[in-house]
């Protein structure tokens, strides 16, 4: 008896400290968003457009009593439409500051000549644009609110959201101000191709057109994410809303409000994917990393000493798993900080200290549009004639012809194989010879054309 009592103590207290340790969920979100929904705003973007649709009058020939008839009709019956019209757009954005810094997204009052921000309580207030930044699409405005009292959000950190954490969002979708809805985070780091500054917070919390500038919070009431986007067939939400990250949107509104425009770390390379042929050429145990494709001969990295042809791996001990990657932590980073780049080269892992420069505002990271699909690209060493020429650097083969599958050009100078330069015929022969015997099917290959410097991944015939 004794020891039923006992067991049913110890299973007593282990159910009250799984109880205890399990987090409350609330049975409503409504004393939360009462907090919230004064810190919310609607934002209207008016942009003065020209207006195309006015009738043409008929033109007939002068002196015409046709001329006359429409002339006398069009001025009688129809009254003269303006040259220009305001366009209207809708969008949402959040107080961070009570002394009226409100932020939003960029495509929200974009080529905007007037911007209304309307408060939950419906006051209106002009307002002017402090800075906006395209590339993260994130804008901060002022308004001067005078003696009226604003409602000011917390920022939270994104780097601590889980997938399945509750979120809420609030809003101005399709004009209805206001707007309450609550989902659960589905992804994070999402990449839907709005550029490289960004990895978007995915949520099923209903999001529509006019939310975007909107605040995701979570459950605390803290800012968790800026709604920026949707994917839909139909415009409507299907549950697939995102979100930039707090953590990326919280510095850079802090220098829009500072500087009026974003300030970016920049390396100055050109970056391709690792592709299979790649990593096979150069001997990657994986396709992780960005290759360097070209390096700005006045950017920071050809200071430091990269190299083109260089895989990075790490930034600042961050895993580099795609090309994609290194946009981002580089822009994030601080502009004259030293940062640590761990890279592939010739065979083993180095570490270079490269003192980041800032981006320039007409630069973009590019994938090398010159670097064909390959899978099935072929190259016979029988079929190839290669000859000593000049190049700008004195070294390098010159391909005269080519077989018929082969992405090269005739004219090509061909100064490395697999990160080794080769100066004549005879020593790329040797080479390539030498890395067909290690079993490797590809050879990455650096070619000159023309003022281009390329690089092309190439297979040995089977």
């Amino acid at each position: 008896m004794k020891k039923k009592y006992f067991l049913s103590f110890i299973f007593f207290i282990n159910f009250f400290i799984f109880s205890f340790n399990l987090k409350a969920t609330p049975d409503s979100f409504a004393d939360l968003v009462e907090e919230l929904l004064p810190a919310v705003v609607s934002i209207a973007s008016t942009t003065i457009v020209e207006n195309k649709n006015n009738q043409p009058i008929p033109r007939f020939p002068e002196g015409s009593p046709f001329d006359e008839f429409f002339k006398e009709y069009f001025d009688n019956e129809r009254p003269s439409s303006p040259k220009q019209r305001p366009m209207i757009g809708l969008g949402s954005g959040f107080i961070v500051d009570n002394s009226g810094i409100i932020v939003t997204n960029s495509h929200v009052i974009e080529g905007a000549d007037e911007i209304t921000v309307i408060l939950h309580n419906q006051n209106e207030y002009k307002a002017t644009l402090l800075g906006r930044d395209p590339k993260a699409d994130l804008a901060v405005l002022k308004i001067d609110p005078g003696n009226e009292s604003l409602n000011a959000v917390k920022w939270g950190d994104s780097d601590t959201i889980r997938v399945g954490d509750w979120s809420i969002a609030i809003g101005n979708p399709l004009g209805l101000g206001g707007t309450v809805t609550a989902g659960i985070i589905s992804a994070i780091s999402r990449d839907i191709g709005n550029g490289p500054y960004v990895k978007f917070l995915q949520t099923d919390a209903s999001i529509n057109r006019g939310n975007s500038g909107g605040p995701l919070f979570n459950i605390n009431g803290e800012v968790i994410g800026i709604n920026t986007a949707i994917i839909s067939q139909t415009g409507g939400s299907i549950g697939l809303g995102f979100a930039i990250p707090s953590n990326s949107a919280l510095k850079i509104v802090k220098q829009l409000k500072e500087f009026g425009r974003t300030k970016r770390g920049w390396l100055g390379v050109q970056i391709t994917p690792v592709s299979k042929e790649i990593a096979e050429s150069l001997g990657l145990p994986n396709e992780k990393g960005a290759f360097i494709s070209n390096i700005n001969p006045n950017g920071p990295s050809k200071k430091a000493g990269l190299q083109e042809g260089d895989v990075i791996l790490k930034f600042n001990n961050i895993q580099i798993n795609k090309m994609t990657d290194l946009p981002r932590v580089v822009a994030e980073s601080d502009v004259g900080s030293i940062a640590v780049v761990e890279l592939w080269r010739k065979n083993k892992t180095i570490s270079i200290e490269v003192k980041l420069g800032e981006l320039p505002e007409e630069s973009f990271v590019e994938r090398e549009k010159n670097n064909k699909e390959i899978d099935k690209e072929i190259f016979t060493l029988k079929n190839l004639d290669l000859s000593i020429k000049d190049s700008k650097e004195n070294f390098g083969v010159i391909v005269v012809s080519i077989n018929a599958n082969s992405n090269l050009q005739e004219g090509d100078i061909i100064k490395e194989v697999n990160r080794e330069v080769v100066n004549n015929s005879k020593e790329f022969i040797d080479l390539i010879n030498d890395i067909e015997k290690t079993g490797r099917g590809s050879l990455l290959l650096k070619i000159q054309r023309e003022d281009q410097s390329l690089w092309i991944t190439i297979k040995f015939v089977k």
